[in-house]
């Protein structure tokens, strides 16, 4: 069986990956005239973790990734501490796999790098994929500048933006969430010495939060913000802002977020708009994974780990059940947990943002009920405890 697939992010490329070990095989198109991510990090839960140590990437990304020893709560404008939940030896004792943090970039190029030595011409860049047919027995792809290609089956991991996802089913209308998001990258020896810590912290706020954790080792740190706004709508990771804005939206929080904004070299920003799950992915012999299908705000830290795990299930599903088959197996292994996902993380913007949190004592209330440790583990446990290689198919 040949697969093409449409987009070489993270989730393309593991599905290329797991197709490959399968003994399929796998053309995989990008745009992009380079292979890379952008400049930020993402956090590799045990559900996400399990997949690379069953594709046998477990050694490559131990070496570019942190192992976080926990996650932990801030208030906005005192500090004050919260533990959420403990990671390092206990997510393996507790899931199985450990819980990573990871620049974009390094899990890229791990990927890459294990698809080259399966196949070394499967990945093909400057290649932009512009319309698809199909008949009952083969899908034919058009591109820009390269002759058109027949396979047995085409997958759109082409992102929020998707072509494939437009060819199959119209163009989308996203709705802006009336909130905006800050990204930088920060070299840690920058910052503040008590703030060079192996965990993840989750700052809450009236209107706001801010998400920061280790990368690399603990030699850079990831920062993300949220901010309530109206003012900006434009859909782009590339969309430069500067420190001062950033600095302003973030008036009147605690100086450890400061210390974080006044040190980011290059703050992005980008409006985060929502898009309903879709009903249906899969049409004939083509079918979509990741953002293409199921994109969501970034509040969960389960966006790119939903398309990891796209690609494992849908690896196994082609492998035992051909393309069509194995394309409606995959969209109903899938649909309802990501669906799931994409609510919990919708529901995220509420719980980090409440007005409730700039009331000192409301506000520590608040977050003791919030993050209690039933209702901790009714958001992650069944996240955390799936596994990609025995979900019945």
């Amino acid at each position: 069986m040949r697969v093409l697939i449409a987009g070489a992010g993270i989730g393309g490329l593991t599905a290329a990956l797991a197709l490959l070990r399968r003994g399929l095989d796998v053309d995989v198109y990008e745009q992009a005239p380079e292979l890379r991510e952008v400049g930020a990090g993402l956090q590799l839960s045990a559900n996400g973790s399990r997949v690379f140590y069953e594709l046998g990437l477990a050694e490559a990304l131990k070496a570019v990734s942190c192992e976080a020893a926990g996650k932990e709560i801030r208030l906005w404008n005192t500090g004050e501490t919260w533990k959420l939940f403990d990671l390092g030896a206990v997510s393996i004792e507790r899931y199985g796999y450990p819980y990573f943090t990871l620049y974009r970039p390094d899990l890229i190029a791990a990927l890459a790098g294990a698809i080259r030595r399966e196949k070394a011409d499967a990945i093909h860049l400057g290649t932009r994929c512009l319309a698809f047919t199909q008949s009952e027995t083969t899908v034919e792809i058009q591109f820009d500048n390269r002759k058109p290609e027949v396979a047995d089956a085409l997958i759109g991991a082409d992102g929020v933006h998707s072509r494939i996802r437009q060819g199959l089913f119209g163009a989308d209308r996203p709705a802006f969430t009336g909130v905006i998001a800050w990204r930088g990258v920060i070299p840690l020896e920058r910052l503040p010495k008590h703030m060079a810590r192996m965990v993840g912290t989750n700052w809450v706020g009236p209107g706001g939060h801010v998400i920061h954790y280790p990368l690399r080792g603990g030699r850079l740190m990831n920062f993300v913000g949220a901010l309530e706004r109206a003012d900006w709508q434009v859909e782009s990771w590339s969309a430069r802002g500067t420190t001062a804005e950033l600095a302003a939206d973030y008036a009147g929080w605690h100086e450890d977020v400061h210390a974080l904004i006044r040190e980011i070299p290059a703050p992005h920003k980008w409006a985060l708009m929502t898009r309903p799950p879709l009903e249906r992915w899969t049409v004939g012999r083509v079918s979509l994974l990741g953002d293409a299908c199921h994109s969501m705000v970034p509040f969960l830290a389960q966006g790119a780990v939903m398309a990891i795990e796209d690609g494992y299930v849908l690896a196994r599903c082609l492998e035992e059940f051909g393309a069509t088959e194995g394309l409606t197996r995959y969209e109903a292994a899938r649909r309802d947990r990501t669906r799931r996902a994409v609510e919990g993380s919708s529901a995220n913007i509420q719980r980090f943002h409440n007005r409730v949190l700039a009331d000192p004592v409301e506000g520590r209330k608040y977050v003791d009920r919030e993050w209690a440790g039933a209702r901790v583990a009714e958001r992650y446990e069944w996240l955390f405890r799936y596994d990609v290689s025995s979900v019945p198919i």
